[in-house]
Formats: structure tokens, C-alpha cells, sequence
């Protein structure tokens, strides 16, 4: 599992011109499923994003986390994030996990987090063309693959 966090200050996610999620400060989550992820997979990446101190204090320092700051989150599927550019110029998705798969995933990342954070948390349409709006704050963007763990 493969997420990429981006720090906001507004985000939203339009499916056929009309807006199904918006949030002001927080997180725009980008969500990478590969086949083989497991429940394990979400449980270390959601409690890593619940913890992540990527705000600023009062010092210019980045030592706030999404609790601290009450901060609202999105979490977009996208398949894309396992993208194989090995061979030619066309990417390879053979990594991402079919939907049978990856929707029940996603679902429970996303009650995962909310378990986390103690409140909703908004989603895109898997699957659908989405529209996804963010202004970036700092900007400031994370990527964490919970095979890696760094």
C-alpha cells in the first residue's frame, strides 16, 4: 500500500461537475493498492498518517500532527501510485490490485483512519473520472509505502 499526503489548506473532489468532498486544513491522501496489501498494511499506514507531525507550531517547526491541529482528510483511490515504468514509455499497472480487491481495501482504510482520528473522513469515487483540487500548504508532500517503511 502506497499513499502520497499532501498538507492543505482546502481540497475538494469533483465527479461529474458536482463536488462530493471538501475539506479545509488537512490531508489530500492519494491511495495506492497493491494485490497483496492486507489489513496489516492498513493498520501501520493509518496510524502513521494519524501521527505524522507535519504541521507547523508555533516555531516554524514541523511538529503538529492532524489530532493536534484538527485537521480534515480525503483519501482519493488511485491506482496510478503503482505504476511500472521499467520497460518502454507506456506504465505498467499490473501491480495495482484489481477492484475486487482494492474496494473493500479502501473502504477499511478509510474506517481505519476515522477510528484513528475520532471523526469522518471524506472520500473520493473509486473507480470514477475525479476533478481533485487542492491548494498545497508549504507545500508540503510525504510519500510512505508500507512495504518500506521508511
Amino acid at each position: 500500500m502506497r499513499i502520497i499526503i499532501q498538507r492543505v489548506k482546502k481540497a475538494s473532489v469533483t465527479v461529474a461537475e458536482k463536488v462530493i468532498s471538501e475539506i479545509g486544513q488537512g490531508y489530500l491522501i492519494l491511495l495506492g493498492i497493491e494485490g497483496e496489501d492486507s489489513q496489516e498494511d492498513i493498520d501501520w499506514l493509518c496510524g502513521k498518517v494519524a501521527r505524522l507531525r507535519i504541521f507547523e507550531d508555533g516555531q516554524s517547526a514541523m511538529n503538529r500532527s492532524i489530532l493536534d491541529v484538527n485537521g480534515d482528510i480525503i483519501v482519493v483511490s488511485q491506482f496510478t501510485l503503482h505504476a511500472s515504468t521499467k520497460k518502454g514509455n507506456r506504465p505498467s499497472f499490473i501491480k495495482a490490485a484489481r477492484p475486487e480487491t482494492a474496494i473493500p481495501l479502501y473502504e477499511a482504510f478509510v474506517k481505519q483512519l476515522e477510528k484513528e482520528l475520532g471523526k469522518k473522513v471524506q472520500t473520493g469515487e473509486f473507480g470514477a473520472m475525479m476533478d481533485v483540487a487542492l491548494v498545497n500548504d508549504g507545500p508540503v508532500t510525504i510519500i510512505i509505502d508500507s512495504k518500506v517503511k521508511e
